[in-house]
């Protein structure tokens, strides 16, 4: 029976116990309490992981939209000139009118002030409530509530609207990225555990003298711990990349015998899957770079194509010298695959995770692979693209063959 503690997944503390009778378990008023919490989570569905607790009074009560007569404009400030024109024509026009029919100037004078500062409050409430709505929120989202949404001037053409929906829009974002950053921290959890429980058992085994400490389980050891190497690593750059810069050690390699390093481990971690790296890269090409920076650009790109190719197919690496820009161009293709012209960009944003990989390829990533790819690449000052070829996804890096030369507007 697997301990219930180490679920990858968590659950959250406000979930009813399960009974099999909970009338005859619960008081009158607890029995309430558990039927309400029931039909709550029944109404919220299931989640992926669990979400942040809302804090007391996350979501304000919705307010009636107020009244915007002169919302059609497209800038705020035609919107104030308007507004201006029309309380100095209600000042005129209700003081003629008042003077027409006789009534004193002393009368006339407050009555007609009244009139106007009523319809500017009016109109301008019109201007300012949607800004209160949008502080509202933002103390809401600042609190972790990112569900959170604007409602009252999403439709405005002017600058406030404009604002309205910046924010609907970051607070989509905001809440997708929290609850990719839930899911990578459960996806971690279980990565860890893994091969610490693994060691853990097989020490144990050794130090009961169940097992012996021959060369076959100590190298099982010694792949447990590698494993355990590679996630630290894993955790490191990911750091690095949330810090958003690096140190780099410039030095000057050859090409191809780069690539051959990087190529080897995958083709030994590919294991039954018969997956067949082919290379393309001249002998005698030769780039400055940080290495260790680099290994992790084309290791991500490498393992990204091999993940989404099928069994027994090939993923070709090819990489060419263009003189003209002074620039190494490596197009890396799994054959048979495509990536839409409207997930090219989304791909290379953390926590986004492809579509379509092979079946048995664990949690599926973290989402932060193509993410640290474009960074060690940015890096280098190069890019990392998707480009168009019949034959299959083709991900092309394009880096200064010499190191501090920026890429030219007509490469990017």
């Amino acid at each position: 029976m697997p301990d219930r503690k180490g679920d990858a997944t968590p659950r959250t503390s406000s979930s009813a116990p399960h009974h099999t009778s909970p009338r005859g378990l619960y008081s009158k008023s607890a029995y309430d309490t558990y039927r309400m919490q029931q039909e709550q989570a029944r109404k919220a569905g299931g989640n992926t992981a669990p979400r942040k607790k809302r804090p007391s009074g996350a979501r304000p009560r919705k307010k009636p939209s107020a009244v915007r007569p002169i919302g059609v404009f497209t800038s705020l400030k035609a919107e104030l000139s308007i507004l201006i024109i029309i309380s100095t024509a209600i000042t005129f026009l209700m003081s003629w009118f008042l003077l027409q029919y006789g009534i004193s100037g002393w009368i006339a004078m407050p009555l007609t002030l009244a009139a106007a500062l009523g319809v500017t409050y009016i109109f301008s409430h019109g201007l300012t409530s949607p800004l209160g709505e949008i502080r509202d929120a933002a103390e809401q989202m600042q609190e972790g509530n990112y569900e959170i949404r604007v409602t009252s001037a999403v439709s405005s053409r002017d600058e406030v609207g404009q604002l309205a929906r910046s924010f609907n829009a970051m607070a989509e974002e905001l809440e997708h990225a929290d609850q990719m950053r839930r899911d990578l921290i459960a996806n971690v959890s279980h990565e860890l555990r893994t091969p610490v429980s693994a060691l853990q058992a097989q020490v144990e085994n050794m130090a009961d003298g169940v097992i012996e400490p021959t060369p076959a389980n100590l190298d099982g050891l010694l792949s447990q711990t590698m494993r355990l190497t590679d996630l630290i690593a894993f955790l490191l750059d990911m750091s690095r990349v949330e810090a958003g810069a690096a140190s780099l050690e410039i030095t000057e390699f050859n090409v191809k015998d780069f690539i051959d390093d990087v190529v080897k481990p995958l083709e030994i971690a590919d294991g039954g899957h018969g997956h067949m790296i082919s290379l393309d890269v001249p002998p005698n090409i030769t780039m400055e770079g940080d290495q260790d920076r680099l290994r992790q650009l084309y290791t991500n790109i490498v393992s990204n194509a091999i993940k989404h190719s099928a069994d027994g197919t090939a993923v070709l690496v090819e990489v060419r010298e263009d003189r003209v820009h002074d620039t190494i161009v490596s197009n890396i293709i799994n054959f048979g695959s495509q990536i839409s012209q409207e997930a090219r960009s989304d791909i290379f944003r953390r926590y986004v995770k492809g579509q379509g990989s092979r079946p048995g390829t664990g949690s599926g990533g973290t989402g932060l692979g193509l993410s640290i790819a474009r960074w060690a690449a940015q890096l280098h000052s190069g890019t990392v693209r998707v480009v168009d070829d019949s034959r299959g996804a083709n991900f092309e890096i394009t880096l200064p063959k010499h190191h501090n030369i920026p890429l030219v507007d007509e490469q990017l």
